[in-house]
């Protein structure tokens, strides 16, 4: 979810750590020193320019200065509002006009079916989907997917808000926005077929999803420009004449209780529910607003209630052209745009019905609930705290947005803040401030604000001394009263990053601006959501007056409560266990004393050093004009590439260094340290680059298998001097063994959150078993403890002299600048040269020619969700027949969302993926499913169904088809990119990966051109149903005893027949299995108050740390009974591991 001024402060652990806390980009941010510019005015000084918009000739519509697309605003006959932006640039109308007249009579023989890509959609709630964390370091992916070349189109986009939501939910159907969302995509009069739309999008290259807010609805796609009027076309037709059959409802109503299924151990959802469950009797915010199958069907039926007919009616009244938005992005002309959103939109009907509103349901958690101590177990491994306050909503202040403000200061991290003491204390270790934008953060009936912390086991026991810290500051914030220079300071770095405001990628353009079109008026649909015009401090004041510890809700989140008994009760929807308690006294007395705010290590930040000032372009150094970069140096130590960007013309610049060492990777004893070195560089830059963040730069830090992966990226002018401190901190590396130890046990924590997720188990399997330098986190939660403070010291310090240096400058940077680079980290990090044939190289094992199965029980005993990835080793690369295995994919993909989720309903987020493992390629196909519904071999047996089926479709495919095919991918290889960080991470992609194939796109192009369609079905078949196949099915297999059974096709009670229980221990070249037992049985004897009682606490968390550290993760292998001939049994995965042959090392061929 994007955030209006949220400071997110990422885990290390994560692929791509920041190093300094990154808070969620604001995309459009300028201030008060704007002033309306006449029609066609323009600053004469870009560099010195205090207005960073202006407004474009004709229209009200004030955009970048940076901006090259032209807006129009058109009012259509049947009230529907339309934004319509033209990408065309000087000398490219003729060109687009001349493709025109040929678009339709193609488009018209389209006959195709798909539904959307719903899978990955739904709600507004957010924890990561299943299909975002399969394309990681470890596997370098096809990086001719994202290759694009700036002398082609963009795709096109669309995407139209609707002016309803959750809200208006009926009190007996919850959930009914959320399935609509899904029903209506389902055909309409025009295009019966149910996947008309999702077909047509995937076979020209796009994609398409949808999602309910609280008060809106959004839906949006994007797709190659050839074909943008027809899918305009099929798109309105969902707003205008859809079919929503009665036959669909049971099968949508599946997908929407899987979509709620997969998200029931997500604790941002749970604790979001459980604040709603605290809202006053009949206020929306109480609402369950997912939906799934108990509140649509069974309780429906329960109640007499006819779904299908209350869904039509829920349509034609709030599905209306006066209450919707249409933002439309293509390159095609103004006019052109015009007159295809008028002819195809104009036909929405409109029913001039009032829409619902809420504006006069004010403070929903005036309640005697709200305002209390709440104790919840949450489903991660983590101590953390949350203070909330529901304040006005703040929606028509949008001018002013008090919140950015007190958000900036609450969520600093240089000295003086709130998380600087408390690091300080070795209470906590992060810390997030703010206020969304998503509905149930900012509505018409209130805005929230939260301030979240991750504790330390000391954090937990002092929790009443880290709330005490948190008052205290915003006491402080009281009597000092608004600061105007930080209001200035956030002001010109916003100002900055507007001024100079790259383009993102069009479907993300579109998405955001139909929202901002229900918000703002039109002349501020670009800026309204983003830019603070006015400085009111009084309105600061207000807000900051409301935040006192009397109005807050306090939520307590850990597992310690589970072993302490004292969590009774319920929420209804998610179950989510939590007690709550009235806040003590002492402890109010002590927050409400007027000597609290005077501690002096609490204060306001310092002036920002890295503030950018110099936005002048520098002159190429290197001629001629280089298209790919260039190696400028090249030695024992080090090789450094360039590339001097001349096409964005923007005073940025990216920056990366791979930090390649031996001693990396080789045992998980060795990634752990990396994975503490990174947290522990993390902490202790904290304070001296946390303004760097704010000011736009971002710096961030990836452990690989084979070393330190930095970046850098913003503004060039100061962005040397954030890399200088980056690398001074690691050759200065030197923290407490006191921080040592809680970075340690906050490590394994991490480790463990990541062992309960099925889809991350299920990839850190197989690739456990294909590569043969990976470490899964089983195996590094395994050996954590035993690592010293010593031990972690000695490696650093191998670590830093011990590397090979490769490294690329990217942007608005000279020659010698990058050499500086170079030059500085050698010399801070006292480099000494290493062998290259020392260096470390990652290689691939060889799977049996044979079915191979790994099943795994989840770890997580209150989860369902099981997940089931086919994986189908195909051998090593070359660039021809990565096109053909990127091709069966593109192919592939419909026919498997369509006929696994949409017809089998065998879960809500399926998807097949291109594979390309360190050079051996491979395709896969996953289900993610739930336990209590379907067994794991009933998915796997239908994934081979649906191979087989897809086969017959490649049998039937007709030479045209193929064409067709072939040169929608071409098209897509052709796509422009959007800003200069998509050519330089692909440009780095081939450098990390030591590809060096910069040229990708152009030659897998030349290699797309030669295919034949006997190869495109040779290939699919020789590697997916052969009797040589190798295949790997991957599955992680859902607990559902304690889940609610569903009837249906597969369901098991029991999934498991006879698992194996073996004890495993091994050494560090192995995967380190022990069993996890479950410590829910340890009681605490005393239910008195954690917080009431430090010393209480202190025993429970020991005891709690005792429990689990005495019992490591484990694999729990799942056998059949009896083996099948032809097909493998993995019952130990070191040993199956180890059986298997190792590719040599793959370079890719040409």
């Amino acid at each position: 979810m994007l955030s209006r001024y949220f400071h997110r402060f990422r885990s290390l652990m994560h692929s791509g750590c920041p190093l300094s806390p990154k808070k969620a980009k604001i995309e459009a941010g300028q201030f008060s020193t704007w002033s309306r510019m006449t029609i066609g005015e323009t600053s004469a000084s870009s560099a010195e320019c205090d207005c960073p918009f202006i407004q474009q000739p004709g229209s009200i519509i004030r955009k970048s200065l940076n901006d090259t697309r032209q807006y129009r605003i058109v009012t259509l006959s049947n009230s529907l509002k339309v934004l319509l932006i033209s990408d065309l640039k000087p000398g490219e109308v003729a060109a687009v006009l001349q493709d025109e007249e040929s678009e339709d009579e193609e488009e018209e023989n389209d006959e195709s079916g798909s539904e959307r890509s719903e899978g990955e959609s739904g709600s507004e709630v957010e924890d990561g989907d299943p299909s975002d964390v399969e394309e990681e370091i470890e596997e370098p992916g096809d990086f001719s997917n994202h290759t694009k070349h700036r002398d082609s189109e963009k795709l096109s986009a669309a995407a139209l808000c609707i002016g309803v939501g959750s809200f208006s939910d009926p009190p007996d159907i919850p959930g009914l926005a959320h399935f609509l969302e899904h029903m209506v995509f389902m055909g309409s009069e025009k295009y019966p077929d149910e996947n008309a739309f999702d077909a047509f999008i995937k076979k020209h290259g796009g994609n398409d999803n949808a999602y309910t807010d609280c008060e809106r609805t959004v839906f949006y796609f994007d797709i190659q420009r050839k074909h943008f009027r027809h899918a305009l076309d099929i798109f309105a037709q969902f707003f205008t004449s859809p079919l929503m059959k009665q036959g669909a409802v049971d099968r949508e109503i599946k997908a929407v209780d899987s979509e709620f299924d997969m998200n029931l151990n997500s604790d941002s959802a749970r604790k979001e529910q459980l604040l709603g469950s605290l809202a006053q009797p009949g206020h929306p915010m109480g609402k369950f607003m997912w939906g799934n199958s108990k509140s649509l069907k069974t309780d429906t039926a329960a109640q007499g209630i006819d779904i299908y007919s209350r869904l039509q009616d829920f349509y034609r009244k709030h599905y209306s052209a006066h209450v919707m938005t249409l933002a439309v992005q293509s390159k095609d002309s103004l006019d052109n745009l015009e007159e295809w959103v008028t002819e195809i939109f104009s036909k929405v009907p409109n029913n001039n019905l009032p829409k619902d509103n809420f504006d006069h349901l004010k403070d929903p958690f005036e309640t005697h609930n709200f305002n209390k101590l709440y104790k919840v177990i949450p489903v991660k491994n983590l101590d953390h705290l949350e203070i909330t306050w529901a304040l006005p909503p703040l929606g028509k202040h949008y001018r002013a947005k008090p919140l950015n403000y007190i958000s900036w200061l609450l969520g600093h991290e240089e000295k003086g803040s709130i998380i600087s003491y408390l690091k300080k204390k070795l209470w906590a270790l992060s810390i997030t401030s703010g206020n969304g934008d998503g509905g149930f953060e900012f509505n018409s009936t209130h805005s929230s604000f939260s301030i979240s912390i991750t504790l330390t086991e000391e954090g937990f026991i002092h929790v009443a001394e880290v709330l005490t810290v948190v008052f205290d500051y915003l006491a402080m914030l009281r009597r000092v009263g608004p600061c105007y220079r930080g209001f200035k300071e956030i002001q010109t770095i916003e100002n900055n990053d507007f001024r100079w405001q790259e383009q993102s990628e069009p479907v993300d353009y579109v998405e955001k601006i139909c929202e901002n079109m229900q918000l703002y008026p039109p002349e501020e649909y670009l800026t309204g959501d983003s830019l603070l015009f006015e400085y009111e401090p009084q309105l600061i004041e207000q807000c900051q007056n409301l935040m006192t510890p009397d109005r807050a809700n306090i939520m307590v989140f850990s597992k310690k409560f589970e072993e302490m008994g004292i969590c009774n009760q319920k929420e209804k929807w998610f179950q989510t266990d939590h007690c709550v308690e009235d806040v003590p006294e002492e402890w109010m007395q002590a927050w409400m004393s007027p000597d609290l705010g005077n501690n002096p290590e609490l204060h306001l930040p310092k002036e920002n050093e890295f503030i950018a000032t110099d936005f002048s372009l520098k002159e190429p150094d290197m001629t001629p004009v280089m298209e790919f970069p260039v190696a400028i140096l090249d030695n024992e130590q080090s090789k450094i590439w360039y590339m001097k960007d001349m096409h964005f013309n923007v005073p940025k610049a990216y920056i990366f260094f791979h930090l390649i060492s031996p001693i990396v990777g080789q045992t998980p004893q060795s990634m752990v340290l990396m994975d503490l070195m990174v947290q522990l560089l993390q902490l202790k830059l904290a304070e001296e680059i946390y303004s760097a963040d704010l000011a736009q730069l971002s710096c961030a830090a990836k452990v690989l298998e084979s070393g330190l992966e930095l970046q850098f990226s913003g503004f060039n002018h100061k962005l040397h001097a954030l890399f200088h401190k980056v690398v001074n901190a690691i050759a200065d590396f030197n923290p407490s063994e006191d921080l040592f130890s809680t970075v340690k046990e906050q490590t394994k924590k991490m480790y463990y959150n990541t062992c309960i997720k099925p889809n991350h188990v299920v990839r850190e399997i197989r690739l456990a078993i294909l590569q043969d330098r990976f470490w899964p986190s089983t195996d590094k939660h395994f050996v954590v403890d035993s690592l010293t403070y010593d031990m972690l010291m000695s490696f650093v310090q191998q670590f830093r002299t011990q590397v090979f240096i490769e490294g690329m400058v990217h942007g608005n940077m000279t020659v010698q600048e990058a050499l500086d680079l170079e030059v500085y980290m050698c010399k801070q990090l006292k480099c000494t040269a290493v062998p290259k044939s020392s260096l470390p190289k990652t290689r691939v094992h060889q799977l049996p020619a044979k079915t191979s199965y790994c099943r795994v029980k989840t770890f997580n005993t209150s989860d369902c969700n099981s997940v089931v990835t086919n994986y189908y080793q195909c051998g090593p690369e070359n660039l021809r027949l990565a096109a053909l295995n990127e091709l069966v994919i593109m192919r592939m993909e419909e026919p498997c969302f369509d006929i696994l989720r949409t017809r089998e309903q065998l879960g809500y987020s399926v998807f097949c993926t291109h594979r390309d493992t360190n050079g051996v390629l491979g395709m896969s196909v996953t289900v993610c499913t739930q336990a209590n519904k379907f067994k794991t071999q009933y998915v796997d047996e239908h994934i081979e169904m649906f191979l087989n089926e897809f086969d017959e479709m490649l049998q039937k495919m007709s030479e045209e088809e193929f064409e067709s095919l072939v040169n929608a991918m071409i098209t897509t290889k052709k796509c422009e990119d959007s800003h200069m960080g998509e050519v330089a991470d692909r440009n780095w992609g081939q450098i990390v990966h030591q590809q060096y194939i910069f040229d990708r796109r152009q030659k897998t192009i030349a290699e797309l051109e030669k295919l034949t369609l006997q190869e495109f079905r040779k290939w699919h078949y020789q590697n997916t149903l052969e009797s040589e196949r190798k295949k790997l099915s991957v599955q992680v297999i859902g607990d559902c005893q304690e889940h609610r059974s569903i009837s249906g096709g597969g369901v098991c009670s029991t999934e498991v027949k006879s698992p194996n229980t073996m004890e495993q221990t091994g050494n560090s070249s192995g995967l380190y299995t022990s069993e996890l037992k479950d410590v829910r049985n340890m009681k605490g004897s005393s239910r008195e108050s954690v917080a009431l009682n430090p010393e209480m606490s202190r025993r429970v968390a020991e005891r709690c740390s005792e429990a689990r550290n005495g019992n490591k993760l484990r694999y729990q292998m799942v056998c059949s009974e009896q083996c099948e001939d032809g097909v493998v049994e993995v019952a130990d995965i070191t040993d199956f591991k180890e059986s298997l042959p190792l590719f040599p090392i793959c370079k890719l061929l040409l």
